[in-house]
């Protein structure tokens, strides 16, 4: 009856719908989100920021806004969240954006044409798999290891297929939690600099760190502009919010800007004033401080109880931060089969591997796990629950 696009078709019929469908489903533990904790909203200082700013300036709040984003917001982006980072920017270098994956989608939109190339981690942000493949752009996997992208086969890659761009969630990444060392960051700086080819750093989860020590982003160690920096206030204040902002050359902003116009005209400004504020009055240092003991508590509940009920020829990352555990196991085991049926037996869900592949094969007995959602002793049941279905897989 509807004549869909090509692309709309394929992706209606794509796995991730066979994974929400568990997310919310009754007396489910659901390991298959992205989400943090409902219990780490600041919703009083929320409230307070909100009455100062309508009674201070509800018409300006309220009216259209410019798509370039809110001025206050910028500021204080720049003093409290770039300048500490050794981030040189000035207003003309930044976007606000409607969350950060508005801005994966935004930086392809004035990039690519049908057919370039780009490299992506092997495996990669799902919605940024998703992104180019609407984009018909041909996508290249770099090989991870521990450390996560490895340096020469992106080096190689860069010279065999010279690529528009590079994707890379370098800090605690969507979806292994691996993070990239810092010789490694300056490594991809130098390259994207010698070869004239930009770097796309989406780093939503950089604050959430609970073991080791902070490490600089790629975009410090941008001399020439190549690198776009994607930074988002939804893991650290709340997501609802959906406020993210882009850092980068201010070519590309102006380009970036034209895109964003015909997308969404402009982000809440309500929104960005939260946020601007919530900088502003110096309250994320301490809601970092706040968050991080309980995220902390959750990884470690996870991490224990992997050891504790899972086969033992189960692999998983052991993350310093972020939201999530990567796992696989061997032989030839479809993971998506195994949710079928650790939903349905033992209602607990989690996200098959293949879908944060450009080819799903590669993924097909690896899982990702997410912790932030629930309380340590939720996380031990459900994990002892899966722990149930993986031993009877390996057996």
């Amino acid at each position: 009856m509807f004549k869909f696009s090509e692309y709309t078709n394929k992706i209606s019929t794509d796995a991730i719908s066979d994974i929400l469908k568990y997310m919310t489903a009754p007396g489910i533990i659901a390991f298959s989100g992205g989400s943090p904790a409902k219990e780490t909203f600041p919703v009083d200082a929320i409230k307070v920021i909100i009455d100062e700013a309508l009674t201070k300036d509800a018409v300006s709040i309220l009216q259209y806004g410019s798509t370039g984003g809110r001025p206050e917001l910028k500021k204080a982006y720049i003093e409290h969240i770039a300048k500490p980072k050794g981030i040189d920017v000035s207003e003309e270098n930044l976007i606000t954006l409607t969350g950060s994956n508005q801005g994966i989608g935004l930086i392809a939109d004035v990039l690519l044409n049908p057919g370039d190339t780009v490299l992506v981690e092997s495996p990669t942000f799902l919605t940024t798999i998703m992104v180019l493949k609407k984009l018909s752009a041909k996508s290249i996997p770099v090989d991870v290891d521990k450390n996560g992208m490895k340096m020469d086969d992106l080096e190689e890659k860069i010279k065999k297929y010279s690529p528009k761009f590079i994707y890379t969630v370098p800090t605690f990444q969507n979806p292994t939690g691996l993070t990239l060392p810092t010789e490694r960051r300056e490594k991809i700086a130098a390259l994207a600099e010698k070869y004239g080819v930009i770097i796309i750093e989406d780093d939503p989860y950089c604050e959430l760190r609970y073991k080791g020590e902070s490490l600089p982003p790629i975009k410090s160690f941008d001399k020439k502009g190549y690198v776009v920096l994607l930074s988002s206030f939804s893991k650290i204040i709340a997501p609802g919010l959906r406020v993210g902002v882009m850092a980068a050359h201010k070519d590309i902003i102006a380009k970036v800007t034209l895109a964003k116009q015909l997308d969404d005209t402009h982000s809440p400004n309500l929104n960005q004033i939260i946020c601007a504020e919530f900088l502003n009055k110096g309250l994320l240092p301490g809601h970092i401080q706040k968050i991080i003991p309980i995220y902390a508590e959750r990884l470690e509940a996870m991490l224990n109880a992997i050891k504790k009920y899972f086969p033992k020829e189960a692999v998983c990352t052991k993350p310093e931060g972020g939201l999530f555990v990567w796992g696989s196991l061997p032989g030839d085991v479809n993971m998506k089969d195994v949710l079928n049926r650790a939903a349905t037996e033992e209602k607990v869900a989690f996200v098959p591997g293949a879908p944060f592949y450009l080819n799903e094969i590669d993924g097909k007995n690896s899982f990702r796990l997410n912790f932030s959602s629930n309380p340590p002793e939720i996380i031990d049941e459900g994990i002892k629950k899966l722990g149930r279905i993986l031993t009877e897989y390996v057996d």
